[in-house]
């Protein structure tokens, strides 16, 4: 299938207007035509090749909302018309422990990425949903509530489901006190889905500019990082801290906020973190955890948490030829809080 995107060529080079192939069909695969694609941080890091792994030429996007336009003979689950959805992986080896149990974000044999992976039969690159078309196995494939608005479902394909799984790993529901660090793209998203599941969540924040955003979307309080004696009084206050900050940072101020058996899951960095102290984790049996996306179950089961709830993220609608303003508007951090490319904007044509 013959499609249209746009492409790095280089870890230096800007967007631009690309034309490739989509593989045929094989028996379990699905067509689909992208109507909407989120912008998220990472789709810039692995540009820029951040972490090592990127190859070249890159479509980044895997945060995907589309129509289906074709199925193979073997498709039980869609059928042309349905609105679907696409996440961060397009396979995975279906076969290992960790794939039986639902958990295909953790194969053994490493998933599929939507972009910078390699498809497992043809080895070929994968490339994401900045882009008209995209062809995924049924199994990955996931299906829309019809309540939602399709405009802006994009980004919980990525920073829904990296918010809501450690959520769900880690019991909140009603009665949990879950911290909230930074109001980001993912930052939002936790505030919203938490609260959702009948948790007292506070914001924690270096500046207090977001103390009414934060109220608005569903938190209690906000928490200065940057305000000592208001650190010390909130000792022991919660149970689960989703800590979204991007880069390289100190997590000592916030372990003492945990109380005891409470858990830091970090969802934003992916690197190095400065050197954290023992001693809140030995004296107040704390923990440190890492999360990445969900698996395929779970995020369905989000979208559908979502649809009960009519929760959605906020979003920029933006045209495909404005994504380089984009990046450079999201390094600055400044969106609130989701970019999402309406494809509608990219013609097929030169």
């Amino acid at each position: 299938m013959k499609t249209r995107g746009y492409a790095v060529q280089t870890p230096k080079s800007p967007l631009q207007p690309y034309d490739f192939e989509r593989r045929e069909l094989r028996f379990n695969d699905v067509a689909i035509e992208i109507l909407y694609c989120g912008v998220c941080h990472s789709d810039l890091h692995q540009a820029r090749n951040d972490w090592g792994w990127s190859n070249y030429p890159l479509v980044p996007g895997h945060e995907i909302v589309g129509r289906v336009i074709d199925v193979a003979p073997h498709v039980k689950r869609y059928k042309v018309g349905d609105h679907v959805a696409v996440g961060c992986m397009v396979d995975s080896c279906m076969t290992c422990d960790q794939c039986r149990k639902g958990l295909e974000q953790l194969c053994r044999e490493g998933n599929t990425q939507t972009y910078c992976g390699f498809d497992r039969v043809t080895n070929e690159p994968t490339k994401g949903g900045y882009s008209k078309h995209i062809v995924v196995r049924e199994d990955f494939v996931l299906r829309v509530p019809d309540s939602l608005d399709l405009s802006r479902v994009a980004p919980l394909l990525c920073a829904g489901i990296t918010t809501y799984s450690p959520l769900r790993t880690w019991g909140i529901g009603p009665g949990s006190r879950v911290g909230v660090i930074g109001l980001g793209g993912l930052g939002h998203m936790a505030v919203k889905l938490a609260s959702a599941l009948g948790a007292t969540v506070t914001v924690v924040s270096r500046t207090p500019d977001k103390a009414a955003d934060a109220r608005e979307l569903g938190a209690e309080a906000l928490l200065l990082s940057t305000d000592n004696a208001a650190m010390e009084k909130a000792a022991s206050r919660f149970d689960l801290i989703i800590d979204t900050i991007p880069v390289r940072h100190d997590l000592n101020p916030y372990l003492p906020l945990l109380d005891v058996d409470g858990t830091i899951v970090l969802v934003g960095q992916v690197g190095p973190l400065a050197e954290p102290s023992t001693v809140p984790l030995i004296v107040g049996r704390r923990r440190i955890a890492g999360s990445p996306i969900g698996g395929i179950r779970e995020t369905q089961e989000m979208l559908d948490f979502c649809g009960r709830k009519g929760i959605l993220p906020d979003c920029e609608m933006i045209r495909m030829d404005q994504i380089n303003e984009a990046w450079e508007r999201m390094e600055r951090a400044d969106v609130r809080y989701r970019f999402v490319i309406d494809m509608a904007s990219l013609s097929v044509s030169a």
